[in-house]
């Protein structure tokens, strides 16, 4: 029997998120509420994570299917592999830099001063983490996100030079996993699947987050 699908709720208050997995097939299941470690910490534990324009309501999103890597079946081509050994990664050694470059290599953004100020505050409680590229001693990519046990929820990787946000993920999977056994992708594009990614229906990732979210942080130095 096919479960009725939830329209989209108004969060109000400390209001628990809605059931995700009976949301919208385009995902949105809840509007409001605010961007508080608190509230950011409970959405991702949940499979749900915001996303919404400078002039919208706080949007709140779990869409089905959902883009994953499994970190062991990461691809990565030869002709980029040699970028691993060009470019130098470190790990939270500077998240406010990475945000930013994510924020300012878009025309159109949706890394908002709000969104920006919400995540380095997830960082400085340690539940956000990023990874930077390094040419030199300039930064050139990168990507942040968000832990939740051993799942690690990507929330967005920039280039300024070749291939550094594809070294960016590849460290994720190698260097600095440390018992990750998924990392969130969010929505499906061709350059993601050419790298690994694979489809999960929503309920088997909503239910791999809640199995997961209570294991060591599976990303360290």
């Amino acid at each position: 029997m096919t479960m009725p699908t939830a329209e989209p709720v108004f969060l109000s208050g400390t209001q628990a998120f809605p059931d995700p997995c009976l949301g919208r097939k385009d995902g949105l299941i809840a509007y409001g509420g605010d961007l508080s470690p608190a509230r950011l910490k409970a959405a991702y534990q949940e499979g749900i994570f915001p996303w919404f324009g400078e002039s919208d309501p706080v949007l709140w999103w779990s869409p089905d299917p959902r883009c994953v890597f499994f970190p062991d079946r990461f691809v990565l081509s030869k002709s980029t592999r040699r970028f691993t050994r060009r470019y130098r990664t470190t790990l939270n050694q500077d998240f406010d830099g990475v945000i930013g470059l994510c924020a300012a290599t878009r025309a159109q953004t949706w890394i908002t001063p709000s969104i920006q100020e919400a995540y380095k505050a997830l960082h400085r409680k340690g539940w956000a983490h990023s990874v930077e590229v390094y040419e030199g001693k300039v930064l050139v990519g990168g990507l942040y996100g968000v832990c939740v046990g051993s799942v690690f929820s990507a929330e967005s990787m920039v280039s300024l030079r070749p291939n550094a946000s594809k070294v960016a993920l590849w460290a994720l999977c190698t260097a600095f996993n440390r018992g990750l056994t998924l990392v969130d992708a969010q929505v499906p594009n061709p350059h993601l699947m050419r790298l690994g990614a694979v489809l999960l229906p929503r309920e088997a990732y909503v239910l791999h987050v809640k199995s997961a979210r209570n294991n060591l942080c599976g990303v360290g130095e």
